[in-house]
């Protein structure tokens, strides 16, 4: 008989807008902040705890989610391990034993370090160490965009992984595993670069990340690693590029198996096509995407970086695509519809939206909206490399149409404060 979800848990998750990639890494840190080692609790563990499949979590794991939370075990819904009086609680939700378990872990520290070079072993705890640091590279990217400081720590993370692969042993399943992290770190300093219009910067990560991904045969990381080379060359002025490198992302198996990686790949195939003006097909490739969602198993475990991807992200791609094509009532109803599912968590996707809002308005003459649109872009975000690109242009056709409008005035004045 399956067990019972643990709907505490999930709550507290969704009351503080925590996705499960983000929690997996402030677990992972808490443990290290407690043991002196960086934690190997994985994605899946979290989702084994909401599912009811485990019960209640080991005992470092509940210190760990105390300190993130700050409630006790028993608080998030997890039952005591073993049979254990009702009148009692379970030892580890006691601050007494919680204090004693806090004060030896700490003091192991020094024995709970990384493979040394006598160890020269590695294994599925290296794969998960280095996968808990991949998700907090996803987790900040998703909040901040892609900073320069992102792209070094993601490329710097991708080289410790290969490190490791030259200084300890290891078996293909784990060489292998660890040779995909690797591609997906350097995917995301290339996401990074695109993100922040450092695009002198982004292609050289494209060879790297193929060339990994490929030793590790990891399709995921390769329908990654050409969606932004897509998004890449779309940038760089290269219609035909982005085209193909869509068209290799839609090619790689995982869109056979999984209909949300094709749904990805057809969204973004879209806005390449709408980019070339072939209205036709860009609106054919939004209607698949939308198909394939529509068929996509939502509960299905993947990788963190591809948490971004639900209803709203189809939406914002469409805006993009529909925008481009100068349908604006379309473009629109699209922004509007990402701006009210969005994840609470994904600032530079919202941001990104009222921008797109704002053209979208603009284009159909509605200055007034258009500008509160545009000025709910906070002001933080306003620089960020593909946001000011858009402020921008919207900037730029406000003044052509409105040049005395008062709305214009203001967001002058606005855009020059925001500088």
């Amino acid at each position: 008989m399956p067990e019972a979800r643990n709907d505490t848990f999930a709550s507290w998750l969704h009351e503080h807008g925590v996705p499960v990639g983000e929690l997996t890494s402030l677990v992972n840190t808490a443990i290290s902040d407690l043991t002196g080692r960086y934690g190997t609790v994985h994605d899946r563990h979290i989702y084994k705890l909401l599912s009811g499949e485990h019960r209640s979590p080991n005992a470092l794991m509940k210190a760990a989610l105390h300190k993130v939370t700050g409630r006790t075990a028993a608080e998030l819904g997890f039952v005591p391990r073993g049979k254990q009086n009702s009148d009692s609680p379970a030892p580890e939700d006691d601050p007494v034993y919680r204090r004693a378990f806090l004060a030896a872990a700490t003091a192991a520290g020094a024995s709970l370090t990384a493979p040394s070079a006598t160890q020269r072993r590695l294994g599925s705890a290296d794969v998960d160490r280095m996968n808990a640091k991949l998700a907090a590279v996803v987790s900040m990217d998703n909040k901040y965009g892609g900073t320069a400081e992102l792209q070094r720590h993601a490329a710097g993370l991708a080289e410790e992984t290969v490190r490791l692969q030259n200084s300890h042993a290891a078996s293909n399943r784990i060489r292998s595993e660890l040779y995909g992290v690797a591609a997906a770190f350097t995917a995301s300093a290339m996401w990074a670069a695109i993100d922040g219009r450092r695009l002198d910067e982004a292609e050289p990560y494209l060879n790297q990340a193929v060339t990994l991904a490929g030793l590790a045969n990891n399709r995921h990381v390769l329908f990654r690693v050409w969606g932004h080379a897509g998004i890449m060359y779309r940038h760089l002025g290269r219609p035909a590029d982005a085209i193909a490198a869509a068209e290799a992302a839609r090619a790689t198996s995982i869109t056979r198996s999984d209909p949300l990686y094709a749904s990805l790949a057809l969204a973004r195939l879209a806005t390449f096509h709408a980019d070339a003006g072939d209205e036709r097909s860009a609106l054919r490739s939004i209607s698949l995407a939308q198909a394939s969602y529509n068929r996509a198993d939502q509960t299905k475990h993947r990788p963190p970086w591809m948490g971004f991807y639900d209803q709203a992200e189809l939406d914002s791609l469409a805006t993009f695509a529909h925008l481009r094509l100068m349908k604006w009532e379309d473009a629109e109803r699209h922004a509007h519809r990402c701006l009210a599912a969005l994840q609470p968590d994904l600032e530079r996707n919202r941001a990104l939206t009222h921008a797109n809002l704002a053209l979208a308005q603009l284009g159909q003459g509605d200055i007034e909206p258009a500008v509160t649109a545009a000025r709910t872009v906070p002001a933080g975000m306003v620089g960020h490399g593909r946001i000011s690109m858009l402020l921008h242009k919207f900037t730029t056709q406000l003044t052509s149409v409105a040049p005395r409008s008062p709305e214009t005035t203001a967001w002058l004045e606005h855009r020059k404060a925001a500088a």
